[in-house]
C-alpha cells in the first residue's frame, strides 16, 4: 500500500468543521491513515472567493436553513455527538484562535489546543473572541493561554495562516471543513464517506 496523505482545512468558527473532527479519529482508525489539520481563516478565504456563510447567505431563503438544521440534527444523532451544542455567540471573530493553533502547531501543544479550542466553541459555547475567555479555557485544558495569546501577534503565525487561506483557495477550497486526500478535493462534512473510500481507493492504487 502507498502512502496517502489526507488533510483537513478547518476554522473553528465552523460547527461543521466540529463536527467532521469528532467524526475524523473513527476513519483514521479504520483507514490507519492520519490527518493532518491545517488551520485557515474562513473570513479570508470567504474574501478570496466572494462566498458568504449559510447564515447570510440563505438567510431569506424559506425551508432551506431549516433543513439545514435538520441535517445537522441526524449527523449528530448518527454519530452520537451528544455532546454538540450551537455556540450562543455565533458567528465569533475567530482570529485569534485560529492565529492560536499556528503557535500551538509550533510548540507542540496543537492536538490538546485543538481539542480544547473545539470544545470551548460547540460543547460549552463559550465566547472565543474575547481574550480573556481565550486564556481561561487554554489554561483550564492544561495549556499557557497567556504565552498562546501573545504568540498570535508573532508575524511568522500571522503569515502561517495568511499562507494557508492563499493555498487554500488556490487550490479550490471555498469554505470549512474542506478535505483533501492526496490532491482530490472534497467539501463538507457530508462527504467524509467519499473522503474515506478515497483514501482506501488510494492506498490500494
Amino acid at each position: 500500500m502507498r502512502t496517502v496523505n489526507a488533510q483537513f482545512l478547518f476554522d473553528f468558527g465552523s460547527p461543521n468543521a466540529y463536527l467532521a473532527h469528532k467524526v475524523i479519529p473513527d476513519i483514521e482508525a479504520r483507514t490507519g491513515v492520519t490527518f493532518e489539520y491545517v488551520p485557515i481563516l474562513l473570513g479570508g478565504l470567504f474574501r478570496l472567493t466572494g462566498n458568504r456563510s449559510p447564515v447570510e447567505a440563505f438567510a431569506g431563503i424559506k425551508n432551506k436553513p431549516e433543513y439545514g438544521r435538520l441535517e445537522m440534527e441526524r449527523f449528530v444523532r448518527r454519530h452520537g455527538l451528544t455532546a454538540f451544542r450551537m455556540n450562543p455567540h455565533f458567528p465569533v471573530n475567530t482570529l485569534q484562535i485560529m492565529r492560536g493553533a499556528i503557535a500551538a502547531s509550533q510548540d507542540g501543544s496543537f492536538t490538546r489546543y485543538v481539542d480544547a479550542v473545539f470544545g470551548a466553541m460547540w460543547e460549552r459555547g463559550l465566547k472565543m473572541d474575547d481574550p480573556a475567555v481565550i486564556e481561561a479555557a487554554l489554561n483550564e485544558a492544561g495549556l499557557d493561554g497567556a504565552r498562546l495569546l501573545e504568540a498570535i501577534n508573532q508575524p511568522a503565525v500571522k503569515e502561517t495562516l495568511l499562507a494557508n487561506t492563499q493555498r487554500a483557495f488556490e487550490r479550490g477550497a471555498f469554505g470549512a471543513p474542506t478535505f483533501f486526500v492526496d490532491d482530490e478535493i472534497f467539501f463538507g462534512k457530508d462527504s467524509l464517506r467519499d473522503v474515506e473510500e478515497e483514501i482506501v481507493r488510494a492506498r490500494a492504487a
